[in-house]
């Protein structure tokens, strides 16, 4: 069975080895809001899959195409309302879809009972 890439499972120390970034970096980047990490009844950050690809994207954004952290945090911002935006589109055109296809049923009736 695997987990969902939504679950927390990574401690601090493990996310920042698997993302080759500092331990205090994941804090100072949780403090400006680029990843909230689930916290433990504890107070213990726990990094799921989707963290660590977030962060990815971050240093990627960051050591690869020169973006400092407030481009960072717009680029992010802008990703996730594109992202929203194209589930919004989905989902109208599945409903002109539906509707052209009772459209195209009631005219059917209309034509059989004349």
């Amino acid at each position: 069975m695997t987990l969902p890439e939504t679950e927390p499972r990574y401690v601090i120390s493990v996310a920042a080895k698997m993302v080759d970034i500092e331990t205090h970096t994941l804090r100072y980047y949780e403090r400006l809001g680029l990843v909230q990490p689930y916290r433990s009844r504890g107070n213990i950050r726990y990094y799921s899959e989707n963290d660590i690809g977030r962060l990815r994207q971050i240093k990627t954004l960051m050591e690869d195409l020169g973006i400092n952290l407030a481009g960072v945090g717009v680029v992010l911002r802008m990703a996730e309302k594109i992202s929203e935006m194209q589930h919004q589109l989905q989902q109208l055109e599945a409903e002109i879809s539906n509707l052209r296809k009772s459209g195209r049923k009631r005219n059917k009736l209309k034509e059989g009972s004349t």
